[in-house]
């Protein structure tokens, strides 16, 4: 099946300002654009939110991450310095549903023993073969089909303003820091990204998998509270640092500060990401629940 041709690429680093892989890595190939450059598409990169990584901090006033709806990126009364971002952002790179950019690659780090992994946004026949091509290319790799069955408009993420885009998402890495091996395994992927497009619009993909294993968000968990507010408990040693490693029903998930636990109630089997990402702990939230799927090549 011929896939729509990719003319133009944008790679975002810093949409949050204290997430320093991406943003070294946007710098990097800014400074040597052969990294980026193929021969059948442009690529530029683009430094989302420079006053939030001058403060070291994930944002200012509002996640930036969480702007782009189109019926936010339309309100002309959000003007705090994320929502006003968003809407420059969307000028540049969008308008989102028209855009002048074919795909963007969005470069962020998390906290949480995640590994390298990409994120998909959408459905459809391009996403299929990217998560292919990537795990073919990238074993290690983790492919992750986060909320795509919302459209398009109603999703938040700047990668969507793109007509294609995905997160390149890879920990752990705590805040404000650089790991080689991290920022090294965001570059394999973001690279391997860039070749599929090549490929894909030279028509010589090689032979893809038929079958991958994919990960879809259900729902986040947050951490035991009181009544009043305050924390009691903290995610369970046998939990943490185990993204994408199966939770079982009746299995511990939390240890409350008095030696109790709390165990998952669920009654199917369910994978955790983002366990214990420090950006969410001001929401209190210990972990996302996923189901594995498996994303077919027709």
């Amino acid at each position: 099946m011929a896939l729509a041709k990719i003319n133009t690429v944008a790679i975002v680093g810093g949409t949050h300002g204290n997430e320093f892989s991406g943003i070294y890595l946007e710098r990097r190939y800014r400074q040597q654009p052969e990294l980026m450059q193929r021969s059948s598409f442009s690529c530029k990169t683009l430094f989302a939110n420079p006053q939030a990584h001058e403060a070291n901090r994930r944002y200012l006033h509002s996640d930036l991450n969480r702007q782009f709806k189109t019926v936010d990126l339309a309100d002309p009364t959000l003007t705090n310095y994320e929502q006003s971002r968003a809407k420059v952002i969307n000028a540049e790179l969008g308008p989102k549903g028209a855009a002048k950019t074919d795909f963007i690659i969005d470069l962020h780090n998390t906290t949480s023993n995640m590994g390298p992994c990409l994120i998909l946004t959408q459905a459809g026949p391009l996403y299929n073969q990217l998560a292919a091509y990537v795990k073919l290319k990238m074993p290690k790799a983790v492919i992750s089909r986060d909320e795509d069955h919302f459209a398009q408009d109603d999703h938040a993420l700047l990668c969507t303003v793109g007509t294609y885009g995905v997160i390149v998402e890879v920990g752990p890495q705590p805040q404000s820091v650089l790991r080689q091996d991290v920022l090294e395994e965001m570059h394999e992927m973001t690279q391997h990204i860039l070749d599929f497009i090549e490929l894909s619009n030279l028509g010589k993909l090689p032979e893809l998998p038929k079958k991958v294993e994919a990960f879809r968000y259900l729902h986040s968990i947050k951490l035991p509270m009181s009544s009043s507010g305050e924390r009691l408990g903290m995610v369970h040693r046998n939990i943490q640092d185990r993204d994408y490693l199966p939770i079982m029903p009746g299995q511990p998930l939390f240890t409350l500060f008095d030696g109790s636990e709390i165990c998952y109630d669920g009654e199917q089997v369910v994978y955790p990401t983002f366990i214990n990402e420090a950006a969410y702990y001001d929401n209190n939230l210990a972990m996302s629940l996923n189901e594995k799927v498996w994303i077919e090549l027709n």
